[in-house]
């Protein structure tokens, strides 16, 4: 399926412990280089909405991934008390439900109804191998039609895509539509070893070919000896 061009980018993974090891990553690149980060839930936790302030007033655009998945409620009430930190894409899960993921939309929501920040699903987390979901979670259907699923209950709830593995993107796209955003972590190179904790795994070429519109790398950027350079592969290999 040919698919229509978005403003594809990669993603950086911005999983460090404190804000002072984000800091000197991110004084690793020039001034006038300013890649997309996720802020995710270990950095958020410890260092709290001012690492989200810091990083948007340094010019980043920032992925909040907080996976959020509560009641209806308590959703709504997190999503505001979100929504002022301006961020450009946040998620919750899936699994929450059509009507969690509706309240999600309306408490990022202004009394106007504009919406700054792109709000996503996480349909499986990469992690999950089909055992574990027929073994311990007691889903019998496989794997694929599982995320097509909660793909198509993101779309119906209003949101803007979702979280997937890079070989489901393709997929998402032809259940949901080419605006219809198919986000893909668990980003390597081709030398790369796989890490520990990865079980759907793609390169960024790859990843482009599946037409997957944004692309989360982490420590094969973060731990690499030549972080910018890692970076500016996978742009490359991406684009």
């Amino acid at each position: 399926m040919q698919k229509k061009e978005t403003n594809k980018d990669v993603i950086i993974a911005c999983d460090f412990k404190n804000m002072h090891q984000l800091q000197d990553f991110l004084d690793l690149f020039p001034k006038e280089e300013k890649p997309f980060l996720k802020i995710g839930m270990q950095l958020f936790y410890s260092v709290g909405p001012d690492v989200v302030k810091k990083v948007k007033n340094l010019g980043h655009r920032v992925f909040l991934d907080l996976k959020v998945c509560d009641t209806p409620t308590t959703v709504f009430n997190t999503m505001r008390e979100l929504r002022d930190l301006s961020v450009d894409l946040t998620n919750v899960h899936a699994f929450g439900g059509i009507e969690m993921m509706e309240s999600a939309i309306k408490g990022l929501s202004y009394e106007s109804g504009w919406r700054q920040t792109k709000l996503i699903a996480v349909t499986m987390l990469t992690s999950i191998k089909e055992a574990t979901m027929h073994e311990e979670l007691l889903i019998d259907e496989e794997m694929n039609p599982v995320v097509m699923h909660y793909a198509h209950n993101a779309k119906t709830a209003g949101l803007d895509g979702v979280v997937c593995s890079v070989h489901e993107a393709e997929g998402v796209h032809t259940v949901c539509g080419n605006n219809f955003l198919a986000v893909t972590p668990d980003i390597q190179f081709a030398n790369g070893k796989q890490l520990p904790g990865q079980q759907r795994v793609a390169t960024p070429s790859y990843a482009k070919d599946m037409n997957s519109d944004f692309i989360v790398v982490g420590r094969a950027i973060t731990e690499a000896p030549n972080p910018v350079e890692a970076y500016q592969r996978a742009v490359q290999e991406f684009h």
